[in-house]
């Protein structure tokens, strides 16, 4: 059989976000970015709020998101954006957000991430990382089936973007052991596995949503100095300056971190086809799941892409909610 081409854009890894939507008029989209009171994130909302989207800060800190709001309404000239609390590790924020919701959503962005230095637990005894990264947007994104729906309806598709990382080629799903409660914690493998999931959730969601009119897909920004390593160890430091003097990655800016989010958000090639996991700009080709990182800095692996365990890991979350 022959092999699929993947799909392509005219971006690049210096790319932009503003450069990706230069000529894009957005009046009229809703969009929601998680994690938007800094980073990535705020740059991600910036770019859309110019270009005439209505957007949503989903923020667990409040008082950082107004002021990130704030600063996108004076800068762009358009609408200030609204900020909503959300964390993602609490249950009852996310069914807030969802039941406060009106009206059609066309764009899901979950941009929010959070790293630990060690293990650390919900109230439910879910392994935090886990639990926000992956958990807390699919709680988030499932609650708003019904919303992005409506708005595919309304704007020819609606779609979902999930940020991952290169980490997660570093561990797939441990289905017997996903909060860590006989192995021993590596906060490096915690963090690589729900970005493993991040990646799942768009495969299973674009398979059972297509027909709705949603699609999901997946991004790897790149590496861009946020406040995500504020919590690293020394050994994740140190781990991550071998992996940059490895070539395994280059920093980018905060504003080229943001383009392949925005290529999956808006860009034509994306708007019917979703489970794909992109990379500056362009769909990544996927490569064994023995295959090493530092050979492959722009690859993804099988097992973060196998419509299988996509189907089992969204599964598996739907019964953690019900139990």
């Amino acid at each position: 059989m022959t092999a699929r081409e993947l799909i392509s854009t005219s971006f690049t890894a210096s790319s932009t976000a503003e450069e990706v939507l230069e000529g894009v008029d957005l009046t009229g989209l809703r969009a929601i970015v998680t994690g938007g009171s800094s980073g990535i994130g705020a740059e991600t909302a910036r770019a859309l709020t110019a270009v005439g989207a209505q957007v949503t800060l989903a923020v667990r800190n409040t008082a950082a998101g107004d002021a990130v709001a704030e600063a996108i309404g004076k800068s762009t000239g358009g609408g200030r954006p609204r900020v909503v609390r959300l964390d993602l590790a609490d249950r009852t924020t996310v069914t807030s957000f969802v039941d406060a919701w009106s009206g059609p959503l066309h764009l899901l962005i979950n941009n929010a991430g959070v790293v630990t230095g060690g293990l650390e637990r919900t109230r439910e005894g879910w392994e935090l990382q886990f639990a926000t990264n992956h958990l807390g947007h699919f709680a988030l994104a499932t609650g708003l089936h019904d919303a992005l729906a409506l708005g595919a309806s309304d704007r020819d598709g609606a779609r979902i973007v999930s940020v991952s990382s290169t980490a997660h080629m570093r561990s797939g799903i441990d289905f017997d052991d996903l909060h860590f409660e006989r192995r021993g914690y590596d906060p490096q493998i915690a963090y690589a596995q729900s970005k493993t999931a991040n990646s799942l959730f768009a495969v299973e969601a674009t398979r059972l949503w297509a027909c709705d009119g949603i699609i999901a897909n997946t991004v790897n920004p790149g590496g861009v100095a946020t406040g995500l390593q504020r919590n690293f160890t020394t050994q994740q430091k140190q781990s991550l300056d071998a992996a940059e003097a490895a070539g395994v990655f280059t920093y980018k800016t905060v504003e080229q971190g943001a383009a392949t989010t925005i290529v999956a958000a808006v860009a034509p090639q994306f708007a019917h086809s979703g489970g794909h996991y992109l990379d500056d700009c362009r769909e990544a080709y996927t490569v064994p799941n023995d295959a090493d990182l530092a050979q492959h800095p722009h690859g993804v692996k099988e097992w973060a892409l196998d419509p299988a365990t996509a189907e089992h890991l969204w599964a598996v979350s739907t019964d953690l909610f019900h139990t």
